[in-house]
């Protein structure tokens, strides 16, 4: 079932930049491998899909071991990465989606040995339960990022509610998509213009915002 549904996923990705006249290869698919085994892991890159997303540290480093003949992914952690944590696995990922605060971005600096490439996670729809900085914060806090020489802001992360409509997923992600804007001009020559936003319920509404990394799981491994 991954070869049809991914191909199906592939095709809504098609159809929802025709409807704002973008271009498909501006969209990054990144397959969310938290539920699934190794053996499906390995499945999904044979088809020719290279991002790859953990959100459990333990989990996540003993796939990529048994991954080591897989060297052309791309690992992106999703989710809250705990301190303590940023040690075991900075050096091994090569996005971060979950950056919302400097006592992270502080940790990060202190233990990566390059670069890594981190999208701030923006809580754009006010939930008391979604991590990420509020709007409001967001252009103080990549000026403040620009400190950091291990630290590549490489754009904006937000997650939709759950239950909304169409109409208001598409408000929250038009609205992390201004707050890029915001950035860009204000520092034209800034890193932050990327996108991180839709998950399999809801990106289609994202591609049509402006997505460039779209965040696929349940999708891609449903049956029947």
């Amino acid at each position: 079932m991954i070869s049809e549904n991914l191909r199906e996923v592939r095709q809504e990705i098609q159809k929802s930049c025709a409807l704002v006249s973008s271009s498909p290869e501006q969209v990054t698919l990144v397959a969310v491998t938290k539920t699934v085994d190794l053996a499906t892991t390995i499945q999904l890159v044979q088809e020719g899909i290279v991002h790859l997303a953990e959100n459990r540290v333990d989990k996540f480093l003993l796939k990529k071991q048994a991954m080591v003949d897989f060297p052309q992914v791309n690992w992106h952690f999703i989710g809250n990465l705990q301190r303590r944590k940023v040690k075991s696995i900075v050096n091994e990922i090569d996005f971060l989606h979950s950056l919302d605060n400097l006592k992270l971005a502080a940790e990060i600096q202190k233990r990566a040995t390059s670069k890594l490439k981190c999208f701030v996670e923006v809580n754009v729809s006010g939930e008391a339960a979604k991590q990420g900085i509020p709007p409001t914060a967001v252009l103080d806090f990549v000026e403040e990022l620009a400190g950091y020489d291990k630290i590549e802001v490489v754009g904006l992360m937000t997650m939709a509610p759950q239950a909304a409509s169409p109409v208001e997923q598409q408000q929250v992600f038009q609205r992390l998509a201004a707050l890029r804007d915001e950035v860009v001009a204000k520092h034209p020559l800034t890193t932050c213009t990327q996108l991180s936003m839709g998950m399999s319920n809801d990106y289609q509404e994202a591609i049509k915002a402006g997505a460039t990394y779209v965040r696929i799981g349940s999708a891609l491994f449903r049956e029947g």
